[in-house]
């Protein structure tokens, strides 16, 4: 690629990126703002949206402690960080499992079963939860974080899809001579095919990691003790009590979401690499 399509290339990147961090640009001004600046284009003699808006003046810092200390944020933060680690061991260890007795192992009724697992990615999350509920009810889970973190430990199918496709890339006269050495398949799956699998099995850990940091419906269905409120919930709860308080509500919202812009820039290299060696058998 010469140096004029490259320099085109990134300025196309750029124009599409600009309307898609807009949103996150207009919630980290207003979390600077003081409250007057907020409504000041608003009314009667307001003339809309303008790019000067988007600048506080004078930019108010004070927000971010004031809506930290409004709500138990670090009692959430601990229960939600607690949930993802869970989480994340849970679904990647159980996909892993179950991918690898898909992608390596022979069996009769491999593909029809295959198959059924693929096709649960189908049903919405609004036809199981109901059922899904009562189930947990009569369990006595309600109330705890049972019904959060249990299931990652069944397996997620997508992960499983995802990691036994990467299984399949593998080459097969790796396992075949572990088996001629004796190994069995559990050896040769922690042993050989998971240090083989890190960039999959990361894609798989950051997946699941920003679903459960995201999880707003979850811990509104099975949580309802203060104390065990996570940040997506915890957030709700602040817009109810402060709903009027958009600066404060923005600078909460800022730092909910900042966790998530790092963890993805730290990890891009490798959620890229995860993603680009899917599929195809080499």
């Amino acid at each position: 690629m010469n140096r004029f399509s490259r320099f085109a290339t990134h300025t196309a990147l750029v124009v599409l990126a600009i309307p898609a961090s807009l949103p996150l640009i207009w919630m980290l001004s207003t979390s600077l703002k003081p409250d007057t600046q907020v409504y000041a284009g608003a009314g009667s003699g307001g003339h809309g949206f303008s790019l000067a808006s988007l600048i506080p003046h004078p930019a108010v810092w004070s927000n971010y402690p004031k809506a930290l200390s409004s709500v138990p944020f670090d009692l959430y933060l601990r229960n939600t960080l607690t949930l993802c680690l869970i989480c994340v061991f849970g679904a990647v260890l159980s996909s892993a499992f179950v991918a690898y007795g898909f992608a390596r192992i022979d069996f009769r009724g491999r593909g029809l079963l295959f198959g059924l697992v693929i096709a649960t990615m189908a049903l919405p999350g609004q036809v199981t939860m109901i059922p899904v509920f009562e189930l947990f009810r009569s369990l006595g889970w309600y109330g705890s974080y049972l019904p959060l973190t249990v299931p990652a430990f069944a397996g997620v199918p997508f992960y499983i899809f995802l990691l036994s496709q990467f299984f399949r890339t593998l080459p097969d006269d790796m396992s075949e001579a572990a088996r001629l050495d004796g190994a069995g398949e559990l050896r040769i799956f922690t042993r050989l095919v998971l240090p083989l699998s890190k960039p999959a099995l990361a894609t798989c850990a950051l997946f699941q990691f920003l679903g459960t940091w995201n999880d707003f419906m979850g811990p509104l269905i099975y949580v309802n003790d203060p104390k065990k409120y996570t940040l997506a919930y915890g957030l709700q709860q602040f817009m109810s009590a402060y709903g009027g308080q958009w600066t404060q509500l923005m600078a909460a919202s800022i730092v909910f979401t900042l966790p998530i812009v790092v963890l993805f820039f730290f990890a891009q290299r490798t959620f890229i690499q995860g993603i680009a060696t899917t599929g195809g058998k080499n």
